[in-house]
């Protein structure tokens, strides 16, 4: 029996730990600590073990969706895993929490140890053009109309070699090229985007994240965040550090027939991502391709064993140990560089209340904090009511702010790529000055 915190098993009732926590069962040699906390009113979020990149602990959330699939329970009606949690949604009309909890507090018995576990895995050959222009020109649009000092700037993979400790940007690209990703989550960004992780630990390089986010990112861009890569699967806002660009991962025509069962989404838990280089031209070609079902990816399978794994880490202990050591160095320097610039990164990215006086006329203000992106009039503009004015950037996102009166643009009081906050005036128009 494994223990359990709380729930009491003999007469299949659970008693709640927190406002939030439904119910938990303690670590032993085989098993992780589990919690069961409520997520909403018609999810249950599982969690394992401590929050830390762990392959086993992916391998036990297979597992239990396994056996729910396999043994399905009436009520439940979607399972999503993570990296270290599955999420159940369950009809509460059909299958009351204290059922569903105790029902799968009873099937985690019933696990046991994954120690040998062993999964199929797919493994896919994709081509990435390295540092395409699509993938800089996001970059690009990023430092002109959202950020300009960031750290990540002007070049992403500057700043993963710089922050990983590496000697030159060759050492990234290499890395890349050799890293085989193994797919834990769909989902990440959009439309099937992997979340995966390099099975090797030397070759997961750490990044942190864009903050703001950008706004837009090609499709098919892969991208690192944490040590996590990324798909994207169509044109999109996201944060992960850009790196290059591959074939799309989404075909909701459905036209190639590597994507199977009706599914549009092309990669698939536990699948295994490896690139291989080519030049943006081909990349092109390659692309439009694939859409269309007249190019063929290179695709096999072999088995992913959780033992095999464990003693690969363990023969390779030192060099990791000494990879990971190097990589928390440069981290750490580079967030205190990062201290020492707050100051003044904080001053650019909160921008100052401007004080325009006594308004003649109509005050537009904007509605939102964010970034200008576009001004779509200049003073002296004759202008009609709802007419789109400014567009601002925020929360991966385009908004317009609209005139709130027709008449003439006598004052402009923002500019591409300021920062606005909720209320700042943005310009004045004049309704008498109707041409």
């Amino acid at each position: 029996m494994i223990p359990l915190v709380n729930p009491a098993v003999t007469d299949h009732s659970h008693t709640f730990t927190s406002s939030t926590m439904l119910a938990e069962i303690d670590a032993n040699v085989h098993v992780p600590r589990i919690v069961y906390r409520q997520a909403g009113d018609k999810y249950i979020l599982i969690e394992y073990g401590d929050n830390v990149l762990d392959l086993a602990l992916r391998m036990r959330v297979h597992a239990l969706m396994e056996n729910l699939k396999a043994s399905p329970v009436e009520g439940i009606l979607e399972l999503s895993p993570g990296v270290r949690s599955l999420q159940v949604h369950y009809d509460s009309r059909r299958l009351d929490q204290d059922r569903l909890v105790n029902t799968l507090l009873d099937r985690e018995q019933t696990i046991g140890s994954v120690d040998d576990m062993v999964v199929t895995s797919r493994v896919l050959h994709l081509p990435m053009a390295f540092e395409d222009s699509a993938t800089l020109d996001a970059v690009t649009r990023y430092q002109e109309t959202i950020r300009q000092d960031a750290p990540w700037l002007p070049n992403n993979v500057e700043f993963i070699r710089r922050i990983n400790g590496l000697q030159s940007t060759d050492q990234v690209r290499d890395i890349i090229f050799s890293a085989s990703y193994l797919v834990l989550g769909l989902g990440d960004v959009y439309l099937g985007a992997p979340c995966a992780v390099p099975i090797d630990p030397r070759h997961r390089l750490m990044t942190s994240k864009y903050n703001p986010a950008r706004t837009y990112t090609a499709e098919g861009t892969v991208g690192i965040g944490g040590v996590y890569m990324c798909i994207y699967g169509m044109d999109s806002p996201g944060g992960y550090q850009l790196v290059g660009r591959t074939l799309p991962i989404w075909n909701k025509h459905l036209k190639n027939a590597q994507f199977h069962s009706g599914e549009p989404w092309l990669l698939k838990f536990f699948d295994q991502v490896r690139y291989y280089p080519v030049s943006e031209e081909k990349l092109t070609e390659m692309r439009e391709a694939f859409r269309h079902g007249h190019l063929q990816v290179e695709i096999s399978e072999e088995p992913f064993s959780l033992a095999e794994h464990r003693q690969f880490l363990k023969n390779n202990e030192q060099e990791i140990a000494d990879f990971n050591a190097r990589r928390d160095v440069a981290f750490r320097e580079e967030v205190a560089r990062w201290q020492d610039e707050d100051a003044a990164v904080e001053s650019a990215l909160m921008g100052s209340k401007t004080d325009i006086g006594q308004v003649d006329g109509h005050l537009v203000s904007a509605e939102i904090s964010g970034n200008v992106w576009k001004l779509l009039v200049e003073e002296g503009s004759q202008v009609s009511e709802g007419q789109p004015l400014v567009i601002v950037e925020a929360m991966k996102m385009e908004f317009e702010i609209v005139a709130n009166a027709s008449g003439k643009v006598t004052g402009l009081h923002c500019q591409p790529g300021s920062i606005i906050h909720a209320g700042d005036p943005v310009l004045v128009i004049d309704p008498k000055a109707v041409a």
